[in-house]
């Protein structure tokens, strides 16, 4: 049997999930150059982009870092029922909530000292909050299920679950900011 810890069973484990995460990553980029002319009409959108999906990958980190805790102290039971479970969940949203209008007020703010802001603060705000409160809905989501499905094929929740959050959280905060800025400009 091998050693769980060793480099070669990690590497055996990541290296697959890393390739098919690179490819994920290359629909973000396709999915920017689809918005491109968008992002250079409105430079606080083109500011947002980063920050949010650097802001839900950060929050599906702390998300998956405490439920990996919890799994490892034996404290995690994948149930509606669970408060550890769905506090951790609801508290990442609430968190969303705050953090994404400050981002938002944020990017106005460089392109307003930049010069080149040309919607109002609170049509930035407006995107940041929409794209922040449907990215940590989806975040969450996908990591519950991403370590759900570590624990079930009996994977090590901290070689396998951020890597894939933070991923998926690049390509769905592209695609989400996209929608939300449609939606609101």
């Amino acid at each position: 049997m091998t050693d769980p810890w060793s480099v070669r069973s990690i590497t055996r484990t990541l290296l697959p999930i890393l390739v098919v995460l690179t490819g994920l990553e290359l629909l973000s980029g396709l999915a920017l150059g689809a918005f491109e002319a968008t992002l250079l009409r409105y430079p606080s959108l083109l500011v947002l982009v980063p920050v949010t999906i650097g802001t839900a990958g950060n929050l599906g980190s702390v998300l998956s870092a405490r439920l990996s805790t919890d799994i490892h102290l034996g404290l995690l039971v994948f149930s509606v029922e669970n408060d550890r479970l769905v506090g951790n969940g609801l508290a990442s949203v609430l968190l969303a909530l705050t953090v994404f209008p400050l981002v938002g007020a944020g990017a106005w703010v460089v392109t307003w000292v930049t010069g080149t802001a040309r919607l109002t603060p609170g049509t930035v705000v407006a995107v940041a909050f929409v794209s922040g409160l449907a990215l940590a809905v989806l975040v969450v989501a996908v990591t519950l299920v991403t370590t759900y499905l570590a624990v079930r094929y009996e994977l090590d929740p901290d070689d396998v679950v951020i890597p894939t959050v933070t991923n998926v959280s690049d390509v769905l905060g592209v695609v989400v900011l996209v929608v939300a800025s449609q939606l609101v400009v």
